[in-house]
């Protein structure tokens, strides 16, 4: 019999804080922690990558176990541009009460190398009390969570008052073919929603241990990557010249290097320095941080603040150099050498903006400056495209991450962010669908290993979120 949750039961369904809090979950919960665990392990050892992997292996085997867990043919759909890129799109039904909600996760992975690694990425390995591999922070973990939770709703016959839609994509970080994207130009209608609740972020910050603030994305910085490249004539190594390719392109990237881009604010992180100095903060980085909200900021309290890499990257676009290449032959001057350089562009400005700046910035005729476009081509100019702006905060959203945070994590304070990084919330914004991101994992400021070596996930905050994501949910659907 299918069931429609009364106040009563949501209550119970909010009330999963005595029971977490001593470490007895329920018989149900254990049974979602089993699921969740079977899934995770599943797509953590399915190589998803851009170069080596394939994504529609892992969509695949996810809308198998959605099939086998009742969902109907029509309702689990596998779709995408070509063999290696396709998408999941997963649907409970509800009463119809109100618009769909539509969650969102993509199942690709940045390169992982094993020589690299001090285990197999693409092995799911427990250690130490954590989950290692590749895409265990970003991000299987919400994969696996988001389709435990809709799986455990099909098997409760749980009656939404809306639609759930889950969208498991390709292509979020890099490749051809962005699942989100796709799917908006191809088949809105099967996404189409009131709004979109994505979890690609890691957001309960903690220090030593201790979680502090758990961040509602509110808006993102714009990404973008650009060339850097210089080209000569070479010549034979016994004659060393200070103007060859790789020399040339070094003093740029030094330049790039000491050059620090404007501070700037707006209502977002603004906000956020403000909850922070009231509520987080303590001491000369309180003080150092309502400063910094003055008009004229205070230019030694910024510095101090400036010190610290996650202050930095919501105060300023940033810009680093990830990838180097130069050089033809071990006893050749190089002819040509070439640096990608990725930047994070703070809202308001555009990317050809940004590859205006670089150019002056490294102040060399000799140093061509292009933009490279998410399919990979390379061009004279950017886009005049720019971050888009952010969508109100619900109520409701808000009220049911305040109330589970508290009762999960319960020395932080729930504090709109911006993200200084991007995710494919940037495309359904763009599209009208209102979009709130949030990901219920613990992480010290100084542990988060997402794209890096050893990738990993506390396992206490792996189940965790399991349990808060189906609580999450379930209480912005009910009846």
């Amino acid at each position: 019999m299918r069931k429609i949750l009364s106040g009563a039961a949501l209550a119970a369904v909010l009330a999963f804080t005595a029971l977490a809090a001593a470490g007895a979950p329920s018989p149900a919960d254990s049974a979602s922690d089993a699921l969740a665990h079977d899934i995770f392990k599943q797509l953590i050892e399915i190589d998803t990558s851009d170069s080596t992997g394939n994504v529609t292996t892992a969509a695949a085997a996810l809308r198998k176990r959605f099939l086998d867990a009742g969902f109907a043919a029509a309702d689990v759909q596998l779709l995408g541009p070509n063999e290696r890129k396709k998408n999941l799109v997963v649907r409970l039904h509800g009463s119809g009460a109100h618009q769909p909600l539509l969650l969102i996760g993509h199942l690709d992975v940045v390169e992982a190398r094993r020589e690299d690694w001090t285990t197999d990425p693409y092995q799911l390995i427990e250690k130490d009390g954590f989950y290692y591999g590749r895409g265990t922070i970003d991000m299987k973990d919400g994969d696996a969570v988001m389709a435990a939770a809709l799986i455990r709703m099909k098997q409760e016959g749980y009656r939404p008052s809306r639609d759930i839609i889950a969208a498991f994509t390709a292509d979020e970080e890099g490749g051809c073919c962005n699942g989100i994207t796709w799917l908006l130009r191809n088949h809105r209608e099967l996404i189409d929603a009131e709004f979109v609740l994505n979890q690609d972020d890691w957001s309960v910050m903690a220090e030593q241990g201790v979680p502090r603030v758990a961040r509602v994305i509110a808006t993102e910085k714009m990404y973008a990557d650009y060339q850097l490249s210089v080209t000569n004539k070479g010549g034979h190594s016994s004659v060393p010249r200070a103007d060859n390719a790789i020399y040339e392109l070094a003093r740029a990237l030094t330049r790039l290097s000491h050059f620090q881009f404007p501070f700037e604010l707006n209502s977002v992180n603004r906000g956020y320095f403000e909850r922070m100095a009231n509520e987080v903060a303590q001491g000369q980085e309180a003080a150092d941080m309502r400063a910094i909200l003055r008009d004229p900021p205070d230019a030694q309290a910024l510095a101090r603040l400036s010190r610290n890499p996650d202050n930095v990257s919501v105060m300023r676009t940033t810009c680093v150099a990830t990838r180097l290449a130069g050089g033809h032959a071990n006893n050749a001057l190089p002819q040509r050498a070439e640096a990608v350089v990725n930047c994070r562009i703070f809202p308001g400005h555009s990317k050809e903006d940004i590859r205006q700046l670089l150019v002056k910035v490294v102040n060399d005729p000799q140093v061509m400056v292009r933009y490279i476009a998410d399919d990979g081509t390379v061009s004279d100019k950017g886009t005049d495209e720019q971050a888009v702006t952010p969508a109100p905060l619900r109520a409701d959203v808000m009220q049911a991450l305040t109330s589970l945070s508290r009762e999960a994590w319960p020395q932080a304070k729930v504090i709109p962010f911006l993200d200084p990084g991007a995710s494919d919330a940037k495309y359904t914004i763009a599209a009208g669908l209102p979009t709130y991101t949030f990901g219920g994992v613990a992480v010290d400021r100084d542990e988060v290993r997402a794209h890096g070596r050893d990738e990993r996930i506390a396992v206490a905050e792996f189940y965790k979120w399991n349990r808060f994501f189906y609580r999450y949910v379930s209480q912005l659907t009910a009846q």
